[in-house]
């Protein structure tokens, strides 16, 4: 099919950039994708989504924050994470409150019953591990990487946005 669509167009190097195959951002799409498949399974077994489990894993390592830094953890605004934290509330996983030392803010805190489902929680990295097919190893590259990558596109992104916010070129990024 390559011309037949935009004929009298050479098949040059740089006609590659342009293949989807190419593209790093949908390879990460295709196995962050994969990822979820594999977490939806797990999951279930704990009545969680996966992002809802990214909530319970912030809080069992902090046992308590404000929205605000729950969001900050997350990369989550707070639109996206308010509904989160109502489903895990409503569940009877968490319990929001506003801060004592500042009623601008709401603190989130693990019940009895979110603590507890920590131990069930134990087997998900194991095989969540064991589906990749990676090693120990392996996957703390992979990980190491990833962390180089999301820096280095912070990076760019901050230096790409207008002081006013937000740019369309970041919108357009592969």
């Amino acid at each position: 099919m390559t011309g037949a669509r935009y004929p009298g167009r050479m098949n040059t190097p740089d006609d590659d950039w342009l293949r989807l195959d190419q593209q790093i951002c949908f390879s990460l799409h295709a196995a962050s994708r994969a990822f979820n498949g594999v977490y939806r399974g797990i999951l279930k077994d704990l009545g969680l989504t996966y992002p809802q489990y990214l909530v319970m894993l912030v809080l069992w390592e902090h046992d308590e924050l404000p929205v605000k830094k729950l969001g900050e953890h997350l990369r989550l605004d707070s639109g996206t994470l308010s509904p989160l934290l109502k489903r895990l509330e409503a569940a009877g996983l968490v319990r929001r409150e506003r801060s004592a030392r500042d009623e601008r803010s709401v603190e989130v805190r693990l019940t009895e019953e979110g603590v507890a489902l920590r131990g069930r929680a134990l087997q998900v990295p194991r095989r969540i591990a064991s589906s990749t097919g990676f090693g120990p190893e392996e996957v703390r590259a992979l990980r190491a990487r990833l962390d180089e990558l999301t820096t280095a596109l912070d990076t760019a992104a901050a230096r790409a946005e207008p002081q006013g916010g937000p740019s369309t070129a970041a919108a357009e990024r592969p």
